[in-house]
């Protein structure tokens, strides 16, 4: 009697395994971006009649000055954004910081700017383009909370009501809520391989089957 393998079956399920394991753990890598955004201002009419007065009044306000030097302010990012932060700490009004740019400077000065204001989490700032062409970073005032007010949510405590009555412990999620939390995480990838993997084995299993069965019948 010959006897009969199934060799793409026993492959596929050694091998599928390892591959749903390397796949199903992959993260998708995205494509990273670098994007600036910058506002454009508005085209000015002849006699200006549009223009905002956002600079003007900045330029009225005391003002730290820190020189730029020219190709040097990305090695002082982490001064920047130090200056910026001690600005905002400190929350005076009509007060910021003035970075004094030339025609020396170069793009990428100005971008450097722009990433330490990303960094700070400091959204207000300006570029004085009629006048002096610096970088304006005003303070972001913030009116301080009267300290007699009521904390009306201090000592409060939260109830859990399930079917009209109050709950004081959150059960733990039963076996099939965690199996429904795992397989949500997985990716469609994943998924693909789960069910061709389970195709294979199952034709793996009917080819150990017919093996048994003509072990045990042989065919005379």
């Amino acid at each position: 009697m010959k006897k009969r393998y199934y060799h793409p079956g026993l492959i596929s399920a050694l091998v599928i395994p390892v591959l749903f394991w390397h796949f199903g753990n992959r993260k998708i890598q995205e494509i990273t971006t670098s994007v600036m955004d910058i506002g454009i201002p508005p085209n000015l009419d002849k006699d200006k009649s549009n223009a905002g007065d956002f600079v003007e009044l900045i330029r009225n306000w005391n003002l730290k000055k820190i020189k730029v030097p020219a190709g040097k302010a990305k090695e002082n990012s982490d001064l920047y954004v130090s200056e910026v932060n001690a600005l905002q700490k400190r929350n005076e009004k009509y007060t910021g910081i003035e970075f004094i740019l030339g025609e020396e400077n170069t793009y990428g000065d100005f971008a450097s700017l722009l990433n330490d204001m990303a960094i700070s989490k400091h959204e207000e700032y300006a570029l004085d383009l009629e006048k002096t062409g610096n970088f304006l970073v005003p303070v972001t005032y913030l009116e301080p909370y009267p300290l007699a007010e009521p904390c009306l949510l201090c000592n409060d405590v939260i109830y859990r009501i399930d079917n009209g009555s109050i709950v004081d412990t959150i059960p733990e999620p039963t076996l099939f809520e965690k199996t429904q939390d795992f397989f949500i995480h997985f990716t469609k990838e994943a998924y693909i391989l789960i069910s061709g993997f389970l195709i294979l084995a199952y034709l793996s299993l009917l080819s150990f089957k017919e093996r048994y069965q003509l072990s045990r019948y042989p065919l005379k």
